[in-house]
């Protein structure tokens, strides 16, 4: 009875330390200057997408809605404590003159970072599905994972935006409120394509070694 009960623990055990090292790297990601978090004045570029997703792909999509959690609380974290001019977006608490946050910045900062910690697993496993086996299928189905976790994140967050703040997000920007998803969609060109890119290509990299190993969840 007692090695059954410890066969058990052990995985539990295991799947709550890749949990913790996961959140680790994404925490000093988020904290370490210029790093995780890259401002551009208009909005912060971020890398730290990415060890949700090779984090979901690894642990499954339970865990990566947990890494994608934690990855939503250091940018409210972030934007409250050090602000861009649009942080109201992503804090409740941060104010910009009349303009402030409020339950939309809670949607924004946490339902699409959740996300991005589940929808890549159910894109690689669907592609894996659908593709035949092989290096090159498996370096394919990662890299589509890796885009669409990069633009789950990039697409919601700044089509949330346009929903719950269009006209503070133009006030904001110094944008006609009329022209402000143009803004936004030049924003998601110059910020979101790029990160989808580095993503793809990461997770590519980095999920080949990653998930042939004893450790991730197949």
């Amino acid at each position: 009875m007692n090695n059954a009960k410890a066969s058990v623990q052990k995985p539990k055990t295991l799947g709550m330390v890749q949990v913790a090292l996961f959140a680790a790297l994404i925490i000093i990601l988020a904290f370490t200057p210029f790093l995780g978090y890259i401002p551009l004045g208009f909005t912060r570029a971020t890398i730290i997408h990415i060890p949700v997703i090779i984090g979901c792909l690894m642990l499954g999509p339970k865990q990566g809605a947990v890494l994608g959690f934690i990855f939503g609380l250091t940018s409210l974290i972030n934007n409250t404590i050090n602000p861009t001019a649009t942080s109201f977006v992503f804090s409740p608490f941060y104010e910009l003159g009349e303009i402030h946050g409020g339950v939309g910045s809670i949607i924004i900062c946490f339902i699409p970072r959740i996300l991005v910690g589940v929808v890549p697993y159910y894109v690689y496993h669907g592609l894996r599905r659908i593709l035949k086996d092989g290096k090159s299928q498996m370096t394919a189905a990662l890299g589509a994972a890796g885009l669409a976790g990069a633009l789950t994140n990039t697409l919601l967050v700044m089509n949330l935006i346009f929903i719950f703040f269009k006209d503070a997000y133009a006030s904001a920007n110094n944008v006609a409120s009329g022209a402000v998803y143009s803004f936004i969609l030049t924003i998601i060109g110059i910020n979101g394509v790029p990160e989808a890119i580095v993503a793809a290509v990461l997770t590519a990299l980095i999920g080949r070694i990653l998930l042939k190993t004893k450790y991730a969840v197949h």
